[in-house]
């Protein structure tokens, strides 16, 4: 063993003694023929110390300049994080201000602070950043730009709290667009995770009307607490229960509680006056449509009955003239038109009509009991002269 080591440090030795010599004699050459042999070596024997160092120097530069690119790139994420933030929180602001410009008068607005206890899975109460000192009251009405919120629970002189639609004591009186069904809107009783835990029950609708899928829900304005044609949620399909003559329908909710950051809290002048064409525009425009139909119905109406009272004028023309030829073929006076004809001839009207729409002139018929035949002149030449 000795030996061996022994014998690898001669050789070790003597490599280095050859190197030394062979670089000594490498100085010495003259530059033109010094050049080619470092070539070589440096392609050959010398290429893998070459390769080595300059990874070396390769990895000693990446492991002075990553510190700095880390930096940079944490700087670029964390802006990215930031200015999507920022351009969530600017979309709900103008969405806010939008909502306020439409209202004109008669709301708060406040910032949205969400609390949530630590055995709590959904976000259920919120607590505003104005209070009664700004106007806002118990029992008020919160909205945001999509629809419903809740309602203020407490209010303080700076704070208030609130309970969302997902809190179990929420109770919001709801009706379809068209006023044809109305129901309770409670907190879903299956509470489930993500967004499903979100989801609203419409009950106590009754048996003989039928919701279909996606059929859109607003507040019906009674109670007193939110006005008529907020936005609650749209129908998704019917839940089976025991009752008999009511309904009940699961509902997605308009609004995400837990993506909301600013709100308007509506004052008691705004519930009492309403909202205007706010949310309801879908209520608004299923009136106007209503109406539009009714008044499409009455001119369908009115049409028909000038119809028929054309018909009957037509018919009572030939009946006139019928009898008119009846009495002229007897030698009778033609039926001397009244005082009624008369009118309606100057109204346009047929005779025997009264031209006024479902009135019809009585007609005037001679009753006398002899036919009396017309009375001629004698012609000049059948008279005969006295002899």
């Amino acid at each position: 063993m000795a030996t061996a080591a022994r014998l690898g440090t001669r050789i070790d030795v003597s490599l280095l003694m050859g190197c030394v010599v062979l670089s000594l004699v490498a100085v010495a050459l003259p530059a033109e023929d010094r050049e080619p042999i470092a070539s070589a070596l440096r392609r050959s024997v010398v290429a893998p110390l070459v390769g080595l160092q300059r990874g070396a120097e390769r990895w000693r530069t990446a492991w002075a300049t990553s510190e700095a690119r880390q930096a940079a790139a944490d700087s670029v994420a964390l802006r990215a994080v930031n200015a999507q933030a920022l351009q969530l929180e600017n979309d709900q602001l103008r969405k806010i201000l939008g909502l306020g410009s439409r209202l004109q008068w008669g709301f708060v607005p406040a910032e949205a602070l969400h609390s949530t206890a630590p055995s709590e899975d959904i976000v259920t109460t919120m607590t505003l950043s104005a209070g009664s000192t700004a106007g806002i009251q118990p029992q008020s009405a919160v909205v945001a730009p999509e629809g419903l919120v809740g309602k203020v629970y407490k209010a303080d002189p700076t704070m208030s709290l609130v309970i969302l639609y997902t809190n179990p004591d929420f109770r919001a009186s709801a009706m379809t667009a068209d006023g044809s069904a109305f129901g309770i809107v409670y907190p879903h009783a299956a509470r489930a995770s993500g967004a499903e835990a979100y989801m609203l029950e419409l009950r106590d609708v009754p048996t003989r009307v039928q919701l279909k899928p996606g059929t859109p829900i607003y507040t019906s304005g009674l109670g007193g607490t939110f006005p008529r044609g907020i936005t609650i949620g749209n129908v998704v399909q019917e839940v089976k229960t025991s009752e008999v003559w009511t309904r009940t329908y699961l509902m997605r909710p308009a609004v995400t509680p837990s993506r909301v950051t600013s709100v308007l809290v509506l004052t008691a002048q705004r519930v009492t006056q309403g909202t205007g064409n706010v949310w309801g525009a879908a209520v608004n425009a299923d009136s106007a449509a209503r109406k539009i139909a009714a008044a499409g119905d009455s001119l369908a109406k009115q049409a028909a009955l000038l119809e028929a009272q054309a018909r009957a004028a037509a018919l009572d023309s030939v009946k006139r003239a019928t009898i008119d030829s009846v009495r002229r073929s007897l030698g009778a006076a033609p039926m001397p038109m009244t005082a009624a004809d008369s009118a309606a001839i100057k109204r346009g009207a047929a005779p025997g009509t009264s031209g006024v729409p479902g009135q019809t002139a009585p007609v005037v018929r001679d009753t006398g009991a002899a036919v009396r035949r017309p009375t001629t002149p004698a012609r000049p030449d059948s008279i005969k002269k006295p002899r």
